[in-house]
């Protein structure tokens, strides 16, 4: 068998090299041979990270929980790419891999630390997959900070081609020829528009895409000059001038934030550092003090631990918000069709979510509608509700959770705790600490004995000690002493079960929870005032860009001015819709509506550009106090930066403060004073 196997073998090996020959001999021969020549220096030969990017975001976007974040970066990148579907998948792949690679092991370590604790494990493994956020933020928003650089250097190569040519399309053109760079995807973009059929429609188009609003302002400008032709002023080309405005801009803009990002690089890792810290700060604490372990594995280090955990995440959230700096203001959320969206749709739901809503017209919907608005917020009313809702709802849940787990740790310490006195420093020896445990076990047998039975009476408690073999040859003071222990410890397992307060406590909490979503639109809103100057200032270099313009009238300046605003959106877009019933009287109405007094001056300037004298001189002042205004500027946006860090700091080191204060220095100082005390009075008792 074993010849006739071998010879097998060898023949069919025979066979396959013959076929092999014979195969590669016709394809000699055939058109694969000219295929493999011009294959031939168009394949990678190497390892490339290109194709590596391109695999693995065909990947990403198969994974359910990944996919999310694919597609929130691909939003993103779509509109500094512009069409560009090659750079889009591998940026945003690019960008993920670096977001997990961080996480991940993050992830591993914050297992290993907090394999003990299951809360504290859960509630890390849910900011981390906040960070995961704000990882992706922060590289997206790297890459519109490059393109914002990039723009100056385009800027200064424009003013040599426009004086070279003379005209802006075609200087726009030349300039744009540098594939290496992804401003000029922007130029070639806004060359196309210049030259369409139709550039009004196009520009427009672009102004819902635009990666920032100083490419807007740069496009509307190369419009109109080409529409309505070029200008001197006192000697210089208007057109360069008003080039030069923006790049102004852009430079102010860059350096404000430059030093936001310097102010708050480190605050956000700062406000959720002290979840990391816990376990590592408890473990040290009960391994030096061992009298503080009954506090820290028991139910007030546990309330302790939960109020430091929500502290974090409400200042990792507030300092995120705060630190927004607007640098890729587009949205990139689902708001077509979110899940509060798809929940509405259900009737019953839709019912009980109703209920909530104010009517419409009553003074409680303007102000909520109010706040969607000045914040900014992409929520529409019921989403807005249904958020609140379902807060509320996962919050008493959670509370009602909590309060049982609170109840089972204070029962399972008394069990499984070593039953000695006090030791001031350091921890029990291995011998004492299984004696004290061989005393837990007898103290647990009498326990379940008279658990649940709250009308347990010392004499019972006596018995049951006197029956225990362990307790046979004690004398009446060490059962006696024993009697008191256990008694203490069965008041507190009979007394630990869900109450009335608590039920109560966990609707108030739902309440909170409630009132969460509102008070976070408030702080947004606060936070979009500190920026009032600085988006009024902005409107004064719009209007200094537009004034000297032939055929500018008021109404292109509003529509400018509502184009590039964002806190005073609403007001603006409200004059526009009026402007045609009556300009003096649509921009006496937005004088009503607005409180900020500088940008009252404006709507007064426009007033009298309306009826009285050109645009040119109701604004002249822009013009002649231009570097005071800059100076000004830039005053002002050191100030914005000064109050946002002030605030950033206080939310930021607030759970550090309280974890230090709250977790380690008062149980250690109360505690231990305690203890002293304790041990003084028995030193007392026992002398005399």
């Amino acid at each position: 068998m074993i010849y006739y196997l071998m010879g097998g073998t060898a023949g069919a090996l025979v066979l396959i090299i013959l076929a092999y020959y014979i195969l590669s001999k016709k394809m000699q021969k055939s058109e694969y041979k000219k295929i493999q020549k011009l294959q031939q220096g168009t394949k990678e030969n190497k390892f490339s990270t290109e194709i590596l990017f391109q695999k693995l975001y065909l990947t990403y976007i198969k994974i359910p929980f990944i996919k999310r974040y694919a597609l929130k970066i691909r939003r993103r990148l779509e509109i500094i790419n512009i069409d560009d579907e090659y750079n889009t998948r591998k940026g945003t792949a690019k960008i993920l891999t670096k977001a997990i690679a961080i996480v991940v092991p993050l992830i591993i370590v914050t297992i290993v630390i907090t394999s003990s604790n299951y809360l504290v494990m859960f509630i890390l493994l849910i900011f981390e997959v906040f960070m995961i956020d704000t990882l992706i933020d922060g590289s997206v928003d790297k890459i519109d900070n490059t393109i914002l650089k990039e723009q100056i250097e385009f800027f200064s190569e424009i003013r040599h081609a426009y004086h070279e040519f003379n005209m802006v399309e075609e200087a726009i053109y030349q300039i744009s020829q540098d594939d290496e760079k992804s401003i000029s995807r922007q130029g070639e973009k806004i060359y196309e528009i210049l030259i369409s059929n139709d550039p009004e429609t196009e520009l427009e188009k672009y102004y819902d895409v635009a990666p920032n609003s100083f490419l807007k302002e740069f496009a509307g400008i190369s419009y109109l000059t080409k529409e309505f032709g070029d200008r001197k002023v006192n000697g210089s080309s208007l057109y360069l001038k008003n080039v030069n405005n923006i790049t102004e801009e852009m430079q102010l803009e860059i350096l404000k934030r430059d030093k936001l990002n310097y102010v708050f690089q480190s605050l956000s890792v700062i406000a959720i550092t002290p979840v990391l810290l816990l376990e590592p700060l408890k473990n040290w604490a009960i391994s030096n003090f061992s009298f503080v372990a009954s506090w820290y594995q028991g139910k007030p280090g546990t309330i302790v631990q939960i109020i430091i955990l929500l502290l974090t995440f409400i200042s990792y959230i507030l300092v995120r918000r705060l630190k927004d700096n607007g640098s890729t203001g587009i949205n990139t959320k689902n708001i077509e069709n979110p899940w509060q969206a798809k929940l509405y749709k259900n009737k019953i739901i839709k019912k009980i979510v109703d209920l909530f809503i104010p009517k419409l017209g009553t003074k409680e919907y303007r102000k909520v509608q109010k706040y969607l608005k000045d914040s900014a917020s992409h929520l529409k009313m019921e989403w807005l509700y249904i958020n609140r809702i379902t807060i509320a709802i996962v919050t008493c849940i959670v509370s009602i959770v909590v309060f049982s787990q609170l109840h089972k740790i204070a029962v399972d310490y008394i069990y499984t705790e070593p039953t000695t006195d006090y030791d001031i420093f350091g921890g029990l020896s291995e011998k004492d600490e299984e004696k004290a445990m061989e005393v837990t076990e007898q103290d647990n047998k009498v326990l379940d004995q008279f658990r649940g039975k709250t009308k347990t009476t010392t004499e019972e408690i006596r018995l049951a000690v006197q029956r225990l073999k362990y307790y046979e040859e004690a004398d009446d003071e060490e059962i006696e002493t024993a009697v008191e222990r256990i008694e203490g410890k069965l008041q507190v397992i009979n007394s630990e079960y869900m109450q009335w307060f608590e039920l109560l406590l966990a609707f108030v909490f739902a309440i909170i929870a409630y009132m969460a979503p509102i008070w976070l639109l408030i702080f947004q809103v606060k936070m979009r005032q500190l920026e009032m100057e600085d988006e009024v200032m902005q409107f004064q270099t719009i209007i200094l860009m537009l004034m000297r313009i032939e055929r500018v009238s008021v109404e292109i300046i509003l529509e400018w001015l509502e184009r590039y605003s964002n806190i005073f959106k609403a007001p603006i877009t409200k004059c526009v819709n009026n402007y045609e019933a009556g300009a003096w009287e649509a921009l006496e109405a937005m004088k009503d509506e607005v409180s900020y007094q500088p940008l009252i001056r404006i709507i007064e300037s426009l007033q009298a550009a309306v009826e009285k004298i050109p645009i040119a001189d109701a604004f002249d002042e822009l013009d002649s106090e231009r570097d005071y205004y800059q100076a000004k500027r830039k005053e002002s946006n050191e100030r914005l930066i000064s109050r946002k860090g002030m605030i950033g700091k206080v939310i930021g080191f607030a759970p550090m403060v309280c974890m230090f204060v709250g977790y380690l220095i008062i149980p250690l100082v109360f505690i231990g004073l305690t203890s002293m005390s304790s041990s003084f009075s028995s030193m007392t008792a026992t002398t005399t």
